[in-house]
């Protein structure tokens, strides 16, 4: 079984140390530093990691990341937070000035506007176009528990949204993003892409914003469904669950095995279910698609994809790590616990800047 290497990108906030509010400097932030990069709006920087097989060096490339950001924010006088979606009252966006993305805002109004959010992308190889359109085809019923996973986003710009991942829904307001019927091959995945700009919906390949693509610069496939998470445990463990179940529905791919059939309503309903819940409800299990408390559509995870997580060394990491979240909570859980029962939206930025400096403090 092939030993696939992983890379992953992450977008991150930018924060004012008194106001805790998110603050445009990123074009003073970016400024001399490579490594890190401007993103959608001026709030935003995005860093990625090389790819590697071994998860420890991407997590120790994700590490200086963070650490290099962090560096590139306080020279701009602000502090980096790793959380998904804007936290206090009041945090609009700024767009960047960027040709491109202008253009993005003028097609598309509110909706581009109101995508101030950090996600997660998880890069996996794939040997090429034919395998990775078999894969995304074969990915849909389980990118729902990569979102649980990661949900850490019950707030945005004051208010407690009842999800536990508002990111996802907010980036679901695309034209071009979301859940999409089979591909069938190359071809069908160029075709359905072609058609999607040309109806409007994206200005161009690199806005067409699916749950799971195949990535334009790199012979990887992209899975998008994940928040950023604040604590690199849990980015590392998404990781690994976005490469094992690559790996077999390569597999089955290469074996002849089809994916079972599933309506893009039953898929969306999924899609509800874990970023409305994220591990603290019920999510829809992939193999029987029923509800089920979130435990129960994990160990159906775990059992699926237990024969790559074991090849590539990943079976403990992914085990220990979904148990610690069962216990403990997600990043969703973590945010409300700092809120309290008062709903201090402070409190809760002071901990992830908090946790967003431990996670790269090597002390």
């Amino acid at each position: 079984m092939i030993i696939r290497k992983v890379g992953v990108e992450e977008e991150m906030f930018l924060v004012d140390p008194s106001s805790r509010r998110l603050v445009p400097v990123s074009g003073r932030a970016t400024s001399g530093e490579d490594d890190v990069e401007q993103e959608l709006f001026l709030q935003q920087l995005e860093t990625q990691s090389d790819p590697h097989r071994d998860l420890a060096d991407v997590a120790a490339d994700l590490r200086e990341a963070r650490r290099k950001a962090a560096a590139a924010a306080e020279s701009a006088g602000a502090r980096l937070a790793v959380m998904p979606t804007p936290v206090l009252p009041g945090d609009d966006g700024d767009v960047t000035p960027n040709a491109r993305y202008h253009r993005m805002m003028r097609r598309f109004g509110e909706v581009g506007r109101r995508a101030l959010a950090c996600g997660m992308h998880v890069h996996v190889d794939v040997a090429d176009d034919e395998e990775a359109v078999a894969v995304i085809d074969a990915l849909r019923p389980w990118l729902p528990l990569v979102q649980a996973i990661s949900a850490g986003s019950p707030f945005d710009s004051g208010i407690d949204t009842g999800y536990a991942s508002w990111r996802a829904q907010v980036w679901e307001a695309w034209p071009s993003a979301g859940v999409v019927e089979p591909f069938g091959d190359a071809a069908g995945y160029r075709a359905a892409v072609e058609a999607l700009i040309a109806s409007g919906a994206a200005l161009d390949e690199g806005m067409v914003y699916l749950d799971a693509r195949p990535a334009r610069a790199y012979p990887t496939v992209e899975i998008r469904v994940a928040d950023v998470c604040t604590d690199l445990r849990d980015t590392v463990l998404v990781a690994a669950v976005a490469r094992a179940l690559v790996t077999t529905c390569a597999e089955d791919w290469k074996a002849g095995r089809q994916p079972e059939a599933w309506r893009v309503d039953l898929l969306r309903a999924a899609r509800w279910r874990a970023r409305h819940d994220g591990l603290g409800g019920v999510l829809l299990d992939p193999l029987t698609r029923r509800p089920v408390p979130a435990a129960d559509a994990l160990a159906t995870l775990v059992r699926t994809i237990e024969p790559a997580l074991i090849a590539a060394g990943d079976h403990d990491l992914v085990t220990e790590g979904i148990a610690r979240l069962l216990r403990d909570g997600g990043g969703a859980q973590r945010q409300r616990a700092a809120a309290g029962e008062d709903l201090d939206l402070v409190a809760v930025v002071d901990d992830v800047l908090a946790r967003t400096a431990a996670s790269f403090d090597d002390d």
